[in-house]
């Protein structure tokens, strides 16, 4: 009696839903592919303006406004979480490499966002033709079944029209599995080029941070010996004296 019901179901529906279904994802995944590229390329041009901007002024402790203000404009919550390290101890320059690496793996997450559906529809795609294939083939056996007249003839323009949803499949499958992995390669580029930057900036700011340290070093140094100079005059002065 299922098997019935399953049979009429499969009969009256064919493979013509499936391919309708594989049309509409294709749609969609076109739709992702042109969004992404245009959000990576736009990415990726932000990514080196910013490089040209950051790179002089890294490490020159007068220039720390405009490295914010660059960064500001950026609008990265990865360099900006780099730019939080604090003037102080060195376990502050451990703890905002700890954060950059959170951020970064946050960073990810939110760029892989539709990647996904790409995978997933490039690995299953052809499957879902095959599927709709197969109901084709069915359909063609029980036309046959049912009207002798037509032969091996009917039964092959059924299977030649079946085969025509996994053509489909594949047709949606490849351009989904060359996308994505493009796409993954842009997506590893800006998370590259994204850390580089943030490290340069948590090296610029240990610069900065050292030379604060060096500089009231060497100020205590110079009136240190500024210091010793009048003590050693004061004797001869007063040996002149006598």
């Amino acid at each position: 009696m299922l098997t019935e019901k399953l049979l009429k179901l499969t009969i009256a529906g064919g493979s013509e839903w499936v391919m309708i279904l594989l049309i509409l994802l294709s749609v969609l995944s076109l739709a992702i592919i042109f969004e992404r590229l245009l959000f990576f390329r736009r990415r990726r041009r932000e990514l080196d303006e910013l490089d040209e901007k950051l790179t002089p002024l890294l490490g020159r402790r007068d220039e720390l406004d405009g490295v914010r203000a660059a960064v500001n404009r950026a609008k990265d919550p990865t360099l900006e979480t780099a730019l939080e390290l604090e003037d102080g101890d060195h376990d502050n320059q451990e703890a905002a490499e700890k954060l950059v690496a959170a951020s970064l793996g946050r960073e990810r997450l939110r760029l892989e966002k539709r990647l996904g559906f790409l995978g997933t529809l490039g690995s299953n795609a052809p499957f879902i033709g095959l599927f709709g294939t197969v109901l084709g083939i069915i359909r063609a056996f029980n036309d046959l079944s049912l009207d002798n007249k037509g032969g091996s003839s009917a039964v092959m323009a059924g299977i030649s029209e079946a085969l025509v949803a996994t053509a489909i499949g594949l047709f949606v499958a490849i351009p989904a599995v060359m996308a994505f992995n493009y796409l993954q390669r842009e997506l590893d580029h800006v998370l590259s080029t994204t850390e580089s930057l943030a490290q340069s900036i948590l090296a610029g700011r240990l610069i900065e941070r050292r030379r604060g340290e060096g500089e009231p070093r060497r100020s205590d140094e110079r009136k240190g010996s500024e210091g010793g100079k009048g003590k050693g005059d004061e004797p001869a002065a007063a040996g002149a004296g006598a």
